[in-house]
């Protein structure tokens, strides 16, 4: 696993109910854009809060800035199936257009194998990464995780049309 830059000013950390409208104002240009989540693109914020927050033995996390408290990311992890295939965690990640490029994503991703390991998880499953999402295809592949199958033409972008969904997976 790669290391987060020393020289971040952010920390991860389980969110809070005050959270909520940093979150929100990750979540909903991101459900908006339609380009890298399966979620319906006219999703409403009560709707996405109760889809985004979850319970234990799953958690929502946020990545907040240090100095101020701003959320700059969000993520959240769950039991991937219930009964028989409930050791494997599924989770998401979003981060806010601006903080692209500072790590965010890497540590929420770190810290959601580190969180749902101690939750009792033995592996963590993706079911839909966007294949033409390919920043988040290679971090993800950087961070252990392997493409097991990709489902041709299962994702309508809206702007490059229909493209594969990749499941990708990973011990923890």
């Amino acid at each position: 696993m790669a290391a987060v830059s020393h020289e971040q000013n952010f920390h991860v950390r389980k969110a809070t109910p005050e959270d909520w409208p940093g979150m929100w104002s990750i979540l909903e240009p991101v459900i908006r854009s339609g380009e890298t989540f399966t979620w319906d693109r006219d999703t409403t914020e009560e709707a996405a809060r109760t889809k985004w927050i979850k319970e234990a033995p799953g958690q929502t996390f946020v990545a907040a800035r240090q100095d101020t408290g701003e959320i700059l990311g969000t993520g959240e992890f769950h039991a991937n199936q219930a009964g028989g295939g409930s050791h494997v965690a599924n989770a998401g990640y979003m981060v806010g257009a601006n903080n692209s490029g500072q790590g965010i994503a890497r540590a929420l991703c770190a810290y959601s194998l580190t969180e749902a390991k101690a939750a009792g998880f033995l592996s963590m499953q993706y079911n839909a990464v966007v294949e033409s999402n390919v920043r988040a295809v290679w971090l993800w592949q950087s961070m252990g995780f392997k493409i097991l199958a990709t489902v041709p033409e299962a994702f309508n972008h809206p702007e490059i049309g229909y493209v594969g969904l990749h499941v990708m997976y990973r011990k923890l």
